[in-house]
């Protein structure tokens, strides 16, 4: 019997395992049809494993060297006298004189010899010389100079046409763009970096007027005026500086950008001197504090404060509250924005203003005003730029005189502050109303000293 029953549950027992099995393989019912799939591997991307090549800057590279050229400076200094000498040998005449030398980059813009560099490359000289690719020297002449965008123009004479770099539009870069920096460092002749625009629109200079091409093409001393080329080798912008605590390169270098290089020498070219137009607004950068004060929807673009009398602005019907936030298409977000685009553009030349006003859309087209005749509102003063000649009677080369006061707080001693001279403006030294304008758009409302010189020659701080 006992046998009988073990024989019995084996049998039922693989009956039962058959049963499974055949349910389990053979059949469609799913029996984990509710439970969820799960994921026992890492995702898998299928990617090409190619390695990364760099464009082939070949062309542009020999497109770009020839049009380089190297600048010699030459000024003469004396060398002062020598009071010890004086003392034991007697009086010796005037001091030394002496050559001081130094070299920079230029880039050949014309085939008639018309050559653009930085301003600092040939301050002070008393002989330029130019020295080609192909080891040819010149004599150059000075046509111009825009100290404060540290744009020079020089020119040479020569029978043959020479290579030349083509201007390009410097807004048509991105940021991530290869690009070439060509000029002579230490004294190198033609050397030739890469690198990619590392940054757009970097504001380093102090008064806040200049709009940077940062790269991390290797620039060092002696490529100053040099070109910056794009990968077709046409010129993006002028290189001018490094930041290096060193003096050498240590990864950005910074170009003025090909746009406003070009409008410079046009200038320069057609008229002597460069020609700068104004918008006639005074603000600050929208942020989140000023939309709220002001119940703004939106929040980016440059908050109009004041608009100068007898502008295109004014012309135009840009009001207080109005804010811009695109000139002819391009983004505005801050002063150095909108001063960048306008830094381009010439006296009655036109720009399309996009604002909002009351959180509604607005176009306007503006008809830019002569910067000589603009009077600006600076925090309730009506100021203006020095003259040359009120400088020199000053003894300064810096300040802007009050024409008149809107600031209920000092109207009753307007008498005194009219034609008064503003120096400083939170210890920092007022260059011209352009410079006021910069500073008062990065103060947004905050406390204001003022440092001035009165008719009387009496010194004042104001605190507004």
């Amino acid at each position: 019997m006992k046998n009988i029953g073990t024989i019995l549950a084996t049998s039922l027992l693989s009956g039962v395992v058959t049963l499974g099995s055949y349910k389990l393989f053979f059949e469609d019912t799913n029996y984990f049809e509710n439970a969820k799939e799960i994921t026992t591997s890492a995702p898998f991307r299928n990617v090409n494993n190619s390695v990364f090549e760099a464009p082939n800057f070949k062309l542009a590279a020999e497109k770009t060297i020839h049009s380089v050229v190297h600048v010699k400076n030459v000024s003469f200094r004396n060398a002062p006298r020598n009071p010890i000498m004086e003392y034991f040998y007697g009086y010796q005449g005037g001091g030394q004189t002496y050559a001081q030398v130094g070299t920079g980059s230029g880039v050949i813009i014309s085939e008639d010899g018309y050559i653009i560099t930085n301003n600092h490359v040939i301050q002070g000289a008393s002989e330029l010389e130019i020295t080609l690719n192909d080891n040819r020297t010149f004599k150059a002449k000075l046509i111009g100079t825009d100290s404060k965008m540290d744009i020079a123009l020089l020119k040479i004479n020569t029978s043959e046409k020479l290579p030349f770099t083509t201007f390009a539009d410097s807004d048509a870069i991105s940021v991530g763009d290869w690009v070439l920096a060509v000029g002579n460092p230490y004294n190198l002749t033609s050397t030739v970096t890469a690198g990619i625009v590392s940054a757009k629109a970097r504001n380093l200079s102090e008064n806040g007027i200049q709009s940077f091409i940062q790269t991390d093409a290797a620039v060092n001393p002696g490529n100053s005026g040099g070109a910056l080329v794009n990968s077709n080798g046409d010129l993006i912008g002028i290189n001018t500086m490094i930041s290096s605590a060193t003096g050498s390169y240590v990864g950005y270098s910074f170009a003025i950008p090909s746009n406003l290089a070009r409008k410079i020498v046009n200038d320069l070219m057609e008229y002597g001197k460069v020609q700068q137009g104004i918008l006639g607004v005074q603000g600050y950068e929208v942020n989140s504090q000023i939309a709220a004060e002001n119940k703004l929807t939106f929040k980016q673009g440059f908050y109009v404060e004041n608009v100068t009398k007898n502008s295109g602005a004014e012309a135009a019907g840009i009001k207080k509250g109005d804010i811009i936030y695109k000139i002819d298409g391009k983004g505005i977000n801050s002063f150095l924005d909108l001063n960048s685009i306008i830094a381009t553009k010439r006296p009655n030349d036109e720009v399309k203003v996009s604002l909002k006003r009351n959180n509604q859309d607005k176009e306007l087209v503006v008809k830019l005003s002569k910067k000589e005749i603009a009077q600006i509102q600076f925090n309730g003063f009506e100021i203006e730029n020095l003259s040359p000649k009120e400088q020199k009677a000053l003894g300064i080369n810096y300040g802007v005189k009050i024409n008149g006061i809107s600031n209920e707080r000092f109207k009753a001693y307007e008498s005194e502050l009219k034609n008064a001279i503003i120096l400083a403006v939170n210890g920092s030294k007022i260059k011209n109303t352009e410079h006021a304008n910069e500073i008062l758009s990065k103060l947004n409302q905050e406390q204001l000293r003022m440092d001035l010189i009165t008719p009387r020659g009496e010194r004042l701080r104001l605190i507004l």
